[in-house]
């Protein structure tokens, strides 16, 4: 199992408003980031400076990486851009850090 994290911060005053968004998620959404092999998926806020953490495991990087090709996430992605911090006014998607493992415990 493959372990990702990333780091997406929420617009001034849109924390509330991506929460929303994801409760609940579209349904074609949620079958393709499952057949995409996702699971354990769990988005964290902090509050005070509106950055979200995001964990998810992946069964495969290939798999994962195909559901970018998938119309339903492309929207999704410009759906969120309403309420994310983007690199710049036509992104397609949030900007997005992803972090690199350093620690674990199991």
């Amino acid at each position: 199992m493959i372990r990702k994290a990333f780091l997406i911060h929420a617009k001034p005053g849109m924390a509330v408003e991506y929460e929303k968004r994801h409760n609940p998620i579209w349904a074609e959404l949620e079958k393709v980031l499952k057949a995409g092999g996702i699971s354990n998926y769990s988005i964290f806020l902090h509050e005070e400076t509106n950055a979200l953490f995001g964990y998810m495991e992946v069964e495969d990087e290939e798999k994962f990486q195909q559901i970018g090709e998938a119309d339903v996430a492309r929207r999704w992605w410009k759906y969120m851009t309403e309420v994310l911090i983007c690199e710049s006014e036509d992104s397609e998607k949030g900007k997005e850090d992803i972090l690199r493992e350093v620690f674990r415990l199991d």
